[in-house]
């Protein structure tokens, strides 16, 4: 078992930190690329009455977001683990719940509406807010770190909404969609601005699981706009 080498990002020589940094965006690409894989083969693989399934009753689609909501707390405490498999296992089933989470508004934009070109514009667009964002974080000398109350609060309001529309059956609007963009975005400063200050250079898995999980927020509520775009 492979043990951290316990030296926060801030403090460590800038080598070190540009080895960080790199392993940790390594990271996030490659969970990307293993997200769009494991998707195309969900498409390619399941039976569209599952799929169908998985929106046509509210009580279903409850179940899988508690699912992931368990689940995804198990993958964070897997990747801040000091064994390096242990790690890989917690960001690998996050990639899983993410693609089991999308499968319904993919399978809608390819095998329904046949606008599979949406996926590309909602990713183009969701990279260019990601990559300027990053930027912000990493060349401002404010302190983002009062987004945390802000996450932990919309967080809770969010969850609350989408509960509550599933189970009474409102949809939430536009509006909804640019507020949880927001919160996206804020979670990408957040995040990326805690890298160097409570993070260890040993943890870049860890890292790049909070930036994935942002990523594919924000490229949820993109694509859900441009979805009804078109």
């Amino acid at each position: 078992m492979e043990e951290f080498d316990y030296q926060l990002v801030a403090d460590a020589p800038e080598s070190a930190r540009i080895t960080f940094y790199k392993k940790t965006y390594l990271h996030v690409v490659l969970a990307i690329l293993a997200f769009v894989v494991v998707e195309s083969l969900f498409i390619l693989t399941i039976p569209s009455s599952v799929i169908e399934l998985m929106f046509s009753g509210k009580f279903v689609w409850l179940f899988i977001l508690g699912l992931f909501w368990l689940a995804s707390t198990m993958a964070n405490r897997f990747v801040m683990a000091e064994s390096r498999n242990t790690q890989y296992l917690g960001l690998g089933i996050y990639v899983l719940l993410e693609a089991i989470i999308f499968l319904p508004m993919i399978y809608v934009a390819v095998a329904v509406t046949e606008s599979a070109n949406v996926l590309m514009q909602a990713a183009l667009f969701t990279m260019f807010l990601f990559a300027g964002l990053t930027y912000l974080a990493f060349t401002s000398t404010k302190d983002f770190s009062f987004l945390r109350s802000v996450m932990i609060v919309g967080g809770f309001v969010s969850l609350g909404l989408i509960v509550v529309g599933a189970i009474f059956g409102f949809e939430l609007g536009l509006w909804f969609s640019l507020a949880m963009i927001l919160l996206a975005g804020g979670s990408i400063l957040y995040n990326t601005q805690k890298m160097k200050d409570e993070y260890h250079t040993e943890q870049y898995v860890g890292a790049a699981l909070q930036l994935f999980a942002s990523i594919m927020l924000m490229y949820w509520y993109v694509l859900r706009i441009l979805s009804r775009r078109n």
